[in-house]
């Protein structure tokens, strides 16, 4: 185990003795970013999307043309936001891809 890892699973312990010995004091605030700091390390913050219908258009185009999920992401492009002007990562893609592909599954199975 690492010390990195040590310390994140001391955590809610040290929250938790935290809450008991100020919650008689009124310190409740502190106790909670305690807890806030705790789930940070353990999931992931969501990101804004970054794909589109066109992107998702010309990815089901290349798609059809048998090309890989790496070659596909090299040809998108992100047109808004802070990553504007680069390309998608293969997991984006992938994700994009799929979600399509179960909504088109759900679309025909109704």
């Amino acid at each position: 185990m690492t010390r990195r890892t040590s310390e994140l699973e001391a955590l809610p312990r040290a929250g938790l003795v935290f809450a008991r010995q100020d919650r008689a004091a009124g310190h409740v605030a502190a106790c909670l970013a305690v807890h806030s700091l705790h789930l940070l390390h353990r999931q992931a913050v969501p990101r804004p999307g970054v794909t589109d219908e066109d992107m998702l258009s010309r990815a089901l185009h290349l798609r059809e043309q048998e090309m890989s999920l790496r070659d596909i992401a090299k040809r998108l492009v992100i047109t808004t936001g802070a990553e504007k002007g680069q390309h998608p990562s293969t997991a984006t893609v992938m994700r994009m891809l799929r979600e399509h592909d179960e909504q088109a599954a759900a679309a025909v199975s109704t």
